[in-house]
């Protein structure tokens, strides 16, 4: 059984949500509160398998909430649930260590399946989050390829290499196999051997580097 805590200033957003996570049999709903103090003080009071939080909220914030929790051992993974137009915020969330991004207005079924990879200990962020990551990795002018990713990124193969670009699109293996004519199969041991040459620890990471170098290639054409 999975123990979730629910995190959001809106109690309304908070039923729905309880009565979608405890929709699967396998996920209890074991505290929630309306504010970051709230969620510090969970995390302290309970054993929580998921922290199911709001990214914006008045006071301490999700990243607030994340960036006193990531030094403390017992710190469960953070599921952020957030909106359009939060590139910014969820590129900072991620280098803070948060574990997966869903959007509010994503369906039941996204957001179960969000809570079981990150309590499995997997990266798992919805596709327009993603790809408004991406969009914000490109847009921010400090973003610079160094000379450790660059080797890393030539010692890829070139089939390896095209799959390394396409995450950078927030595709999901299927759309990549499919535009690459591979198995989704080959396609995840594609990615899985990419994500190890690269030396990145998941999905999402890998994502935001084929987005730098995808900047950088294009800025030193």
């Amino acid at each position: 059984m999975l123990s979730v805590a629910l995190v959001d200033d809106e109690e309304l957003v908070r039923v729905g949500l309880r009565s979608i996570l405890e929709s699967d049999p396998e996920i209890k709903v074991v505290a929630e509160a309306d504010d970051g103090r709230g969620a510090l003080d969970i995390v302290r009071r309970h054993h929580v398998d998921v922290l199911a939080m709001d990214l914006n909220m008045p006071g301490l914030d999700g990243l607030g909430v994340l960036k006193e929790l990531r030094h403390s051992p017992d710190t469960p993974p953070v599921l952020f649930l957030t909106s359009f137009g939060a590139g910014g915020q969820v590129y900072d969330a991620l280098e803070a260590g948060a574990s997966g991004f869903v959007l509010k207005g994503d369906s039941p079924g996204e957001l179960l399946r969000h809570v079981h990879a990150v309590a499995d200990g997997h990266a798992a962020v919805s596709s327009p989050v993603l790809r408004c990551l991406m969009r914000s990795a490109l847009a921010r002018r400090d973003d610079t390829l160094g000379p450790t990713a660059r080797s890393r990124i030539e010692s890829l193969s070139n089939r390896e290499h095209e799959v390394f670009v396409l995450l950078g699109d927030g595709l999901s293996n299927a759309d990549m196999a499919q535009q690459l004519l591979m198995s989704e199969g080959t396609m995840k041991s594609y990615v899985s051997r990419v994500l190890a040459k690269l030396k990145v620890s998941n999905r999402t990471q890998g994502a935001l580097l084929s987005a730098q170098f995808t900047r950088w290639r294009r800025d030193s054409a």
